[in-house]
């Protein structure tokens, strides 16, 4: 089954995140992409985010942007 747009939108914004602190989160403006907002919204419903405009990663949330960077980093060899 392959990825659909909505869940590579959503994993395009956790490697947005920074990964080398837990005190660092994300602000998606609402002049931002209406994908990345979408996105936004979709991962804070699905308890990844602490806001629906981004905020921090929940622990489920640096859970998945491990995950998400360690496949990026992965495949782009």
């Amino acid at each position: 089954m392959a990825f659909s747009s909505d869940q590579i939108a959503e994993l395009d914004l956790l490697l947005l995140f920074p990964d080398t602190s837990h005190m660092q989160g994300l602000k998606i403006h609402h002049d931002a992409d209406p994908a990345k907002i979408a996105a936004a919204q979709r991962l804070f419903g699905k308890g990844v985010t602490t806001q629906i405009d981004g905020g921090y990663l929940t622990e489920l949330g640096h859970d998945l942007a491990k995950h998400v960077n360690i496949l990026q980093s992965a495949l782009a060899k």
